[in-house]
Formats: C-alpha cells, structure tokens, sequence
C-alpha cells in the first residue's frame, strides 16, 4: 500500500504540458459530437490533475520543513510557473463558452463549472503572469518568514506555534511575557513584514487595474469565486455582527474577567478561560489520533473509512517542530484521490480543535473526490469552511474521551469561542476591503485602520501597554489577509451555517447528520447560496439571521453557571 512517503514528484516540464494541454483543448474545439468534446475534457482533466498533484506535493513538503533546500526550490519554480498553468486551464474555459455543445456540457457537469469558469476568465490575462509571479513570490516569502520565528523564552527557543501554550497558563505574568515575546518577532521584522505587504498590496492593485478593475477589491471576490452574493451582502452580514454579536461577546469577555479574578480582561488573558487551568488533551498526538480512530469508527461508518484511509497512507503531520510552517490547512492530492492534513499539535485543546476541523474539510473532500472535473473536488471556500466547523460540533459526545472531566470546560470554551471569533474575523475582512479601497496608504496608515477597527468589533480588547499592537499590528499575524485576500469572512459566514447543525443536532441528530454528509457529498457541484438550502440552512445575509441562531448559543452560555465549571 502506498503511503505519502510514496507519493512520486517529478517537476512538469511546464513547455510540454503547455503543448500537450493546448493541443487537447484544439481536440475539444473541433470535437464533432459532444461524445468526443467529454472525452477531451476527461483528458484535460487528467492533465490538470497531474499538475496540481505536483503542485500540492510541493507545497505540503516545503510547508513540513522549509529547511528542506530541494522542495523550498521547487516550490519558488511552481511561483513562477503557476501563473502559466492558470493561463492553460483559461484558455479551457474560454473553449467552454465557445463550444457548440454548451447546452449538452451544462446539462452534463452543471452551470456552477461555467459560472466557476467566467470567475478565473475574469480575473486572468496574459498580461499579468509577470505580476501573478511576483504575488506568489512576496505571499512565499511571509510564509517562510514566519515559519523562520525561534524565540527565546525562558532558557529555550520556540516557534511561534509552540508559545501557543504559554498564552494559556495560569501565571498571568508567564502569559504577558509570551505575547511580549512573540511581538518582539513581529517588532524584529517590522520592516520586512510592511515591506511584503505594501508590495502585495500595489502588485494586487496593479494587476486589477491591468484587467480594467478600479481596484483589487473586485478581482479578490472573482478569485474567492463568490457567483451568488457581492460585497453589498457582506456588509449587510458585517452590520449584522456589529449590531447582534459584538454586544454579546463583549459581554462574554466580561464574565471571563470576573471567571479568573482580574479587574479588567487584557489581551493576554483572552486565552485564558478558566482560573483552575483550561482544559488540555490527556496525551500525546499518537493517543489522540488513537482516540481520533476510535471517535470516527463510532461517529458514522463512512467517517471510520475515511479515518482508516488517512491512517493507512500516513496523509497527517500534526506536531509542531522547528522549521515547520505555521497553521493547519487541509488539501487534496488529486493522483491519488488523497486529502492531507497539516497541523500543529502544541499540547492545548487547539489540537482536538485543528484534528476535528481539518477533518471536516478531509472528509468532505474524500467524500466528492470522484467527481470528473476538478472544480468539484471542494466546493467554495466560505461553504467548504461549514463542513469543517460543523465537524467540530458533531464531535462533541467524544470529547469526553480526550478531555476527561474537563470536557464541559471544554465545551464551553470552544463554543464561546465560536462566537467571539466572529467579530474578530469580520473585521479582518472590513481592513482588507479598506486596504483595497485605498492602495496608497502607507504601513502606518494601515495600522491606524486596523486599530479603529477594533476599536468597533474589539472593544474590550486591553494590549497593556504593548507597543507595537497598541500601535495597530496585531494583524501581521494573520496570514490569510498576506495569502489568502479576502478569505477570512468564510470562516464567519460557515460559523453561523456551522450554529445551525450544533442546534439541528441537538434536536435530531440522525437528521442533522444525514444533511451534513450530503453536503460533503455535494462538494463544489453547487454556490454558496444554493448548498445551503440543500442542506436545510439559513442564508447569513438575510436579516435576522444571525440574531435568531446566535440567541441560541448566547442562551446556552448564560445557563451555564461558572461554579460548576
């Protein structure tokens, strides 16, 4: 049996692809019968899927050490060429809408392919390879950048991923002095991480601009493939969290003080849940994945093979380590029909929390992996991000296996946490539409934003004095607003989807489950809006929305009485 260790990388010779990939889609014009144009694409696909199989083989080996000089080349060598692999598969999709048979084809893979197709026509051209090279350049250069952190703390050095426990202990000077000592990273590097940023930000004006865009903020929404809902909804859904959520969390963060004895919450003490200690898994990352099999065997039997199979060819690397990158992400090696999971376990519950998210996407992506065309593999990034915050609730009768008697801690702090993450990742979108909206402002000007942002969805948060977050760079931290433009309001709009099966399961939970896997069966087949209606859900963007599902959780909250915690 193949494992991982196994999988084969060779680097595509990008000039033959190119003539191989442009020579099938010539095939698929002059196709004579639809019979024959499927074929093609079936060919086109298969390619396509070679390539981004090299690709995401790359990219998890360069993001497990990025001391590894060989797959550090190649990755810089796939910044250079994935622009041109973007130009082969556009020149597909123009072929699409050119087709004579594009009747039969919507009728065959449905109209989500063509709408996913009109975004990547959109928001390409030749032209901009050069700057697209550039853009994937700078957003490499953070990520390494970051996995670079090796603070000295207390007699040792850490990643930024291994102080992960420090802000959760129960010397309030130990966790002042951990985030102290991460900032002196991010102070350490000020200039480099204002310089990356203030490049990505003109380089993605400019290739707007060079498409006939007034700004970034349009060609952000057609990368995020958002075909049935625009920036007009999003603030609706912004105004909404505003008005219902920032109230309730602030009130939460006000309890907390009172929880563990403090006068006035700092933002040292956010992490910090419980005076008696937050709840911690009671092992190591082999027992929890042992614990992890046991709980996907009993959840449901297509969630017991899909844990097996990741088992079986070793698709995890789930500690935290030097040289590694920071984060959790999960991907898809297409070749071998293969999710994989990157994490890092650093001994607080954020392990139980990254193995059930990333899951959630894995089993969702293992469940529509035979699909015929890629773009169905994941659905859009805003319903993909449902699956994966769903899966953490639908866990929740086995935590007790890895938490104990702290499990209703648990329980507590992670869904509480749910929530007062909204506002937070709100406001990430509203700096980015900000920064978009206004390419010239200089790294000073970006902070000064920031810091007035959170002054509307943040406004319990204390720095105590920390210079370069009360100067507004907390957000340096967040590597999505550097990579991923205009992601980061997914993780809320799915939050508020992701609710919605915490009360369904509570209800009737057979029920809940059934629309659940039919969603991960659905994978990106359809949009966001019509997903959910598949699977029974409430649009985040109609009013009332967010306050009827929040009131839920907020009721949950307040019965819980803090002594029996």
């Amino acid at each position: 049996m193949l494992t991982f260790k196994d999988y084969i990388y060779e680097r595509p010779d990008i000039e033959k692809s190119k003539d191989k990939f442009h020579q099938l889609v010539d095939v698929f014009k002059s196709a004579p019968d639809v019979k024959q144009a499927k074929k093609a694409i079936d060919e086109i696909n298969q390619l396509r899927n070679n390539l981004y199989t090299m690709y995401n083989l790359v990219y998890i080996r360069a993001s497990i050490d990025t001391k590894d000089e060989y797959y550090q080349q190649e990755r810089d060598h796939f910044d250079l060429i994935e622009p041109e692999i973007q130009e082969m598969v556009t020149s597909f999709y123009k072929a699409l809408f050119e087709s004579p048979f594009e009747k039969d084809l919507r009728k065959e893979y449905g109209s989500q392919l063509f709408d996913l197709a009109a975004c990547e026509v959109k928001a390409f051209s030749k032209e901009i390879i050069p700057l697209l090279q550039q853009e994937n350049k700078l957003s490499s250069e953070y990520s390494k950048l970051i996995a670079s952190a090796d603070i000295e703390f207390k007699g040792k050095t850490y990643t930024l991923a291994q102080l992960g426990p420090f802000a959760q202990h129960k010397d309030r000077s130990v966790r002042k002095d951990a985030m102290k000592a991460a900032q002196s990273f991010f102070v350490e590097n000020e200039e480099a991480l204002d310089r990356i940023y203030d490049d990505l930000v003109k380089v993605r004006h400019e290739i707007a601009q060079k498409l006939g865009y007034d700004n970034f903020i349009e060609v952000g929404y057609l990368r995020m493939q958002r075909v049935d809902y625009n920036a007009n909804m999003v603030e609706v859904f912004r105004q909404q969290v505003r008005d219902v959520i920032v109230p309730i969390a602030t009130k939460l963060y006000k309890k907390q003080a009172k929880r563990i004895g403090v006068d006035k919450l700092k933002a040292y003490d956010e992490s910090f849940v419980f005076p008696s200690g937050n709840a911690t898994p009671k092992g190591s990352p082999e027992w929890i994945i042992e614990n992890g099999k046991k709980m996907y065997q009993e959840l449901s039997t297509e969630t017991g093979e899909f844990f097996q199979f990741m088992l079986d060819h070793e698709l995890m690397d789930l500690e935290a380590k030097k040289g590694k990158e920071a984060g959790g992400y999960c991907t898809f090696i297409e070749d071998y029909s293969s999710p994989y999971i990157f994490a890092n376990f650093n001994g607080t519950s954020d392990d139980i929390d990254v193995l059930t998210h990333e899951a959630g996407h894995a089993f969702q992506v293992y469940s529509s992996r035979n699909y015929s065309v890629p773009e169905y593999y994941f659905p859009t990034s805003e319903s993909a991000e449902i699956h994966s915050m769903s899966m953490e609730f639908f866990t929740y009768p086995w935590m007790k296996e890895f938490f104990g008697d702290e499990v209703e801690k648990y329980k507590y702090a992670h869904l509480s946490d749910a929530l007062q993450f909204i506002p937070y990742g709100v406001a990430v979108d509203e700096f980015q539409h900000l920064v978009y909206e206004n390419p010239e402002w200089t790294p000073i000007e970006r902070k000064q934003a920031w810091k007035k942002l959170e002054e509307i969805y943040l406004p319990h948060r204390d720095y105590d004095g920390i210079p370069n977050l009360e100067a507004g760079g907390f957000w340096q931290k967040q590597g999505h607003i550097y990579e991923d433009p205009f992601y980061y309001i997914d993780y809320t709009l799915a939050q508020i989807c992701a609710f919605q099966f915490w009360k369904k399961a509570q209800e009737d939970n057979e029920s809940a489950w059934e629309d659940y896997v039919k969603l991960c069966k659905l994978g990106g087949s359809k949009p966001f809006l019509q997903l959910l209606k598949e699977g029974n859900l409430q649009s985040p963007f109609e009013e009332g929305t967010v306050a009827s599902v929040v009131k839920i959780i907020k009721d949950y909250l307040e019965s819980i009485d803090d002594n029996s915690l």
